[in-house]
């Protein structure tokens, strides 16, 4: 007997972001999970570092996996807004991979997202 074949190549997260005079929004599309949480991490606490941004808006829509890795990115993004007086708000569309994650562990509550009210969760 044989194990199935296993996807060598998960999808990459791309995060792309657009800053304003209003504000900033990072986009990111594909798997956030433990390979590429560390890359959104990364892009998420140098906007949140810049002098200039004040509100920043996380697209998580096109997020096909939010994994834990992904959670612990968000929550660390969140407190570094708090801690240097940014507005950090999340837009999660229907994105089932996101929404349930957030939902499960509570985070729902705890961020700042501006589609939920939208969204049945179940």
């Amino acid at each position: 007997m044989t194990a199935p074949p296993v996807d060598p190549a998960p999808q990459d997260v791309v995060v792309q972001i657009v800053v304003a005079p209003d504000g900033c929004t990072i986009t990111v599309d594909g798997d956030v999970d433990a390979a590429g949480a560390p890359r959104l991490g990364e892009r998420l606490l140098e906007v949140l570092g810049r002098p200039d941004v004040t509100d920043v808006e996380l697209d998580l829509t096109g997020v096909t996996y939010l994994g834990a890795a992904g959670l612990k990115t968000l929550v660390i993004a969140h407190q570094a807004a708090e801690r240097t007086g940014r507005r950090l708000t999340i837009r999660c569309g229907t994105s089932r991979a996101v929404l349930r994650s957030l939902h499960i562990t509570g985070l729902s509550t705890v961020f700042s997202i501006v589609d939920l009210s939208l969204i049945h969760i179940s």
